[in-house]
């Protein structure tokens, strides 16, 4: 069976174009390693639970895994681009299924703001020792520009820029992290006692949260390329497993070899010392000069994987929509020869882009404010669809009947669970929110609300689609399975 568009004409993308490391690596590289690793974890380190920071990256990890038990089991029963959106609308209704699906457009479309003013602001970095000085805002637009080509290719096509960008990357941090562990550590040698309960558990706990669960986004890709997977039923649990556990290992032992190289007990005031040094530091110390730029050239090309990851993930996002008939259904056309949603791709750079130019011509700091205050509502909105994604999945089991239904743990215990543990991150979040976003704004204070008459919109729209225009509405979250 094909899905249709709201016109009936058939749209569907390429088929059997992904591998499991192909999807493996959107989802890590949407979590932008090298620009997680040496952005964002030094201020966890000054600021949070200093050197129980790897053992945070373990919680989260344990985590998504939880999250990962409901979210694949129900994979199995539903396939197409619109990843939670269709999960939410099979599990809780049509209207919280809109409703999320606009909260997750606005999460993703603000941390697409948010890395491409910092790409930007790193490319200008680096190019203006050589005599070119040219505002941020040009690099930033010369990088949506070429994610939208690459877009506009066969999947498969980003995945394997995607493929080459993350082993860059990883390799530079994997080398720092071994180089650590054969010199011995640091002043206090090797130890595992970060992982420690009392380590891991302080005052800075939730602070490092934070961030530590911010470096988890771009989840989602391991579903919403479900239509474009081989083998989907068993692709997308696969690759969902393994991207949380890649994630969460990688992050946690560089973190733990850092801590090593500056010894648990001054590593946080080593961070405090200096933030935007604190890998660099070790780097020159443990590789070699050669690789303090080296990681900073890496840096942009963890940020341009990141954009292009996000890019894809939000095309097939309004093409899932345009199927449906929420959004044009123009957003729905697949290229002739590439099958990729290439008018949804050129719609989200549009966007993106006229929005980061006002932004620059208001003159607004890409670092202190656009990077920062769109990295709180990535958060706040992913991890709010998240939770819903897990009672959805709860529901959505209550209704099969016994025989089709997965285990207790899958079906109940795993995704309840999850709803927990979503739910205090998201508080934790709000709770930090002047510290995630470095500001006391009371436009910062106000995300929250945002988020939640992002979402209320949503519902009412689908509620009105109900009352006038019924046949649209009765396809909702069905447009999509094949």
């Amino acid at each position: 069976m094909t899905s249709k568009t709201a016109a009936g004409q058939a749209e569907v993308l390429a088929r059997n174009s992904l591998g499991l490391a192909h999807i493996v690596f959107f989802v890590v590289a949407a979590a932008a390693p090298l620009t997680a690793v040496v952005g964002a974890t030094p201020v966890a380190f000054a600021f949070g639970n200093g050197p129980g920071v790897a053992g945070a990256f373990l919680l989260a990890g344990v985590m998504y895994l939880l999250f990962s038990v409901g979210f694949t089991a129900m994979s199995r029963h539903v396939r197409g681009a619109g990843a939670f959106y269709t999960y939410i609308v099979q599990g809780l209704g049509r209207p919280v299924g809109v409703g999320a699906a606009m909260i997750i457009l606005l999460a993703y479309n603000a941390v697409q703001l948010g890395i491409y003013a910092l790409f930007g602001v790193f490319v200008a970095a680096a190019l203006e020792p050589l005599g070119i000085d040219l505002p941020w805002w040009v690099y930033s637009i010369a990088g949506i520009a070429i994610v939208t080509a690459l877009g506009r290719r066969n999947i498969a096509f980003s995945g394997r820029v995607l493929g080459l960008c993350l082993v860059a990357e990883v390799l530079i941090l994997l080398l720092l992290g071994v180089g650590i562990l054969l010199r011995g550590g640091g002043p206090e040698g090797l130890s595992l006692d970060v992982f420690a309960p009392s380590t891991v558990f302080t005052a800075g706990l939730g602070a490092t949260l934070v961030f530590v669960i911010g470096s988890y986004i771009g989840f989602e890709a391991t579903a919403i390329f479900a239509e474009e997977a081989k083998e989907p039923r068993r692709t997308i649990p696969r690759a969902t497993y393994a991207a949380v556990g890649l994630i969460t290992v990688f992050y946690a032992f560089s973190t733990w070899a850092i801590a090593q190289y500056y010894g648990p007990s001054q590593v946080a005031a080593a961070a405090q010392s200096g933030l935007e040094e604190f890998y660099f530091t070790a780097s020159a110390d443990i590789l070699g000069p050669w690789s303090v730029p080296t990681m900073s050239i890496l840096l942009i090309v963890s940020l341009f994987a990141c954009v292009l990851s996000f890019h894809n993930t939000i095309s097939r996002y309004f093409f899932a929509l345009g199927r449906e008939g929420v959004l044009a259904s123009a957003l729905s056309r697949v290229h002739p020869l590439h099958r990729s949603p290439h008018v949804a791709g050129l719609a989200q750079s549009g966007l993106v882009g006229s929005v980061l130019l006002i932004m620059a011509l208001a003159g607004l700091d890409p670092y202190g404010v656009i990077f920062s205050w769109m990295s709180v509502i990535t958060v706040l909105g992913v991890l709010t669809v998240q939770a819903l994604v897990s009672l959805a999945v709860i529901q959505f089991f209550r209704t099969l009947p016994a025989g089709e239904r997965p285990g207790a743990f899958a079906a109940l215990f795993a995704p309840a669970l999850s709803v927990l543990c979503l739910g205090g991150a998201v508080g934790l979040v709000i709770s930090n929110i002047e510290f995630l976003s470095g500001t006391e704004s009371p436009i910062v204070q106000t995300f929250p609300v945002l988020i939640a008459v992002v979402g209320i919109g949503g519902a009412l729209f689908a509620n009105w689609l109900r009352s006038n225009r019924p046949v649209l509405y009765a396809r909702l979250g069905r447009a999509l399975e094949q």
